[in-house]
């Protein structure tokens, strides 16, 4: 296949582009500077350009592109930015594409776990509608602005939860694990949809070469609180897990943010990777840590 990618820079991206080069397909990747060899493209898509000779040559096309919400605070602005920068992107490839006298077969545009919001005590899956919040605010206009594309591309929004990487959601629990100061963030009992690197890159291939459409939930297939996450990963650096930090704490400090990305509790299933024959290669959370700690020793 030969696929573009939007977002290629990210820990997503980079991760997905060696996968698919690995498997023998052609990659071009969308870059906002002077393009630097066949296998880049410029654009611009906060003005709304691409090439679009290059679209009209791929059979597929990934849009990962967003600014990260793990940069605190949002403020006002920061927020515009997060939700902005998230349909540009994405309007610009759906527009090109839905455009194109030949179209790729398939648009993976991306989207994440917080389209559910919070939602303790239910089992959700990719039929469960909605949640409430700005995140969920966020992915419902993202995945609108994806379904541009039209009817002739099979159109996939991948819902990504958490990805356990050294890059993720290890990034800022690591240096407090390794002084000693690891414990429950709320009540530790919330929920969080974790999935691994692997996996990340393994559901979204599975998608562009399967038959899939629609919400894809990128989660594990064993549900796991953050509590089990975190604890897991004292234990891997042989640290202990012992200092709450209480809820009202992590509001004070990080405003909505903190139900968002740390209080949210989100018991999520990955019903259409597991109904199309996705097999996962770390099913449980200790499997996801212990294979983003051997990739960083």
């Amino acid at each position: 296949m030969k696929v573009v990618v939007a977002g290629a820079g990210g820990l997503i991206g980079r991760a997905l582009i060696s996968r698919l080069r690995a498997d023998g397909d052609e990659v071009v990747r969308l870059v906002r500077r002077a393009a630097n060899g066949s296998d880049e493209s410029t654009w611009d898509p906060d003005n709304g350009r691409v090439d679009r000779r290059v679209i009209a040559s791929a059979d597929a096309v990934v849009c990962l592109s967003g600014a990260s919400i793990s940069r605190l605070p949002w403020t006002p602005r920061y927020r515009r930015t997060i939700l902005e920068s998230r349909l540009t992107t994405t309007t610009t490839l759906a527009h090109a594409i839905a455009d194109s006298p030949t179209p790729p077969s398939v648009f993976v545009g991306a989207s994440a776990s917080g389209f559910y919001g919070n939602r303790p005590g239910q089992d959700l899956d990719e039929t469960s509608g909605p949640g409430t919040g700005f995140l969920s605010g966020v992915t419902t206009a993202w995945e609108k602005a994806a379904r541009g594309v039209g009817d002739t591309t099979r159109l996939v929004h991948a819902r990504t939860g958490i990805v356990v990487a050294t890059d993720g959601v290890l990034s800022p629990l690591m240096p407090i694990t390794r002084f000693g100061l690891a414990g429950p963030l709320g009540s530790g009992r919330q929920y969080w949809p974790w999935v691994s690197l692997t996996d990340e890159v393994g559901g979204i291939v599975h998608a562009l070469r399967g038959d899939i459409s629609g919400p894809v939930n990128l989660v594990g297939p064993t549900p796991a609180t953050a509590g089990e996450l975190i604890r897991g990963l004292a234990t891997r650096l042989s640290r202990p897990y012992w200092l709450p930090v209480p809820a009202f704490a992590i509001r004070a400090a990080l405003g909505a943010a903190g139900d968002d990305l740390l209080l949210v509790d989100q018991r999520i299933r990955p019903a259409v990777l597991e109904k199309t024959g996705y097999v996962f290669a770390h099913p449980t959370v200790g499997e996801a840590l212990d294979s983003a700690l051997s990739a960083r020793a």
